[in-house]
């Protein structure tokens, strides 16, 4: 194979542009809410085609108020990212603290509180005092 069209094929791959179940993000944005509730997984579907709640809707209108570089602070985890929420970062609340998440068209149909982790992963330290001697050699990993 020439090398020419394996760094074709490479850079093709490299620059794909984003397509959310074969629709481009430009498409998205003008799709009303049905049309889009339409491709999305049956969860998210069920979710949205209820109708969003009172808080939900005030977050949309926030959103849609803001400029794009002011961080938006929530506390709805359980608020299925939208088209017109591409490019913003929104602060959502972990349980402890505000976790600023910039939203990608790759998150589109996920969750916001699947961005914002609530627990830390583990990292072990040093023995602790009633350990006994065959406990401290257990590889810390």
């Amino acid at each position: 194979m020439p090398e020419d069209y394996t760094k074709k094929l490479l850079e093709e791959r490299r620059w794909r542009e984003f397509r959310y179940r074969g629709h481009t993000l430009e498409e998205l944005l003008n799709m009303s809410l049905e049309e889009f509730i339409r491709l999305l997984p049956a969860r998210q579907r069920r979710t949205l085609s209820r109708g969003l709640t009172e808080e939900q809707m005030k977050l949309v209108e926030k959103i849609r108020k803001t400029p794009p570089n002011k961080v938006i602070r929530t506390h709805l985890r359980d608020m299925i990212i939208l088209p017109e929420f591409v490019g913003r970062t929104i602060a959502v609340h972990n349980g402890k603290e505000f976790v600023p998440v910039r939203i990608t068209p790759e998150m589109i149909g996920h969750y916001l509180g699947e961005f914002a982790l609530t627990r830390k992963p583990v990292q072990h330290s040093a023995p602790g005092v009633g350990a006994t001697r065959s406990s401290k050699f257990m590889a810390a990993k």
